[in-house]
């Protein structure tokens, strides 16, 4: 359990949230009951700042940490890195890992990265989005490449199946 420092921290960014989703926790002591409060505020944008306040006082590292995982994904990429940023260095790594390839999903979609370069790209990307790709792109090139080298036959089923 945290001690009681830590949450004297945390107490402000949660009656933020609370005030924006009209709602009570009923225990901030409680990581789950947060994690609860915290999953209902992904969905405002309204309640973002009082979000990013309280995954920066979060003392559970490993919570701030999933919070941040799933609102990664929501966030235009130029905020993506003051939520990274907001974590223990210590568990900064899964979230940095996520935004970079959110960012390598965006380019390939806009065409910022060239598709003929992912058979050279591939071997450094997660299971994650490797898997992403395989369901999402309807790029032949990226699917081929998926098909030929995923890194998991699940991978490489999904996007030989895409491929038609």
């Amino acid at each position: 359990m945290a001690d009681a420092e830590p949450l004297a921290e945390l107490r402000g960014p949660l009656r933020q949230l609370e005030e924006h989703l009209g709602t009570s926790l009923s225990d901030a002591s409680d990581g789950h009951a947060r994690w609860e409060l915290y999953r209902a505020a992904l969905g405002s944008d309204a309640a973002r700042p009082a979000l990013l306040a309280a995954v920066t006082a979060e003392p559970d590292g490993a919570l701030a940490s999933g919070v941040v995982g799933e609102v990664l994904e929501r966030l235009p990429r130029p905020e993506r890195d003051a939520w990274v940023q907001a974590l223990a260095p210590e568990v900064r790594e899964f979230s940095e890992r996520r935004a970079r390839e959110l960012a390598t999903l965006e380019d390939l979609r806009s065409g910022a990265l060239a598709p003929d370069r992912v058979p050279e790209l591939i071997d450094t990307w997660s299971d994650w989005l490797q898997l992403r790709l395989a369901t999402e792109s309807g790029d032949e090139t990226v699917l081929r490449a998926l098909a030929a080298s995923g890194r998991t036959k699940r991978i490489r089923r999904t996007a030989g199946e895409s491929l038609g």
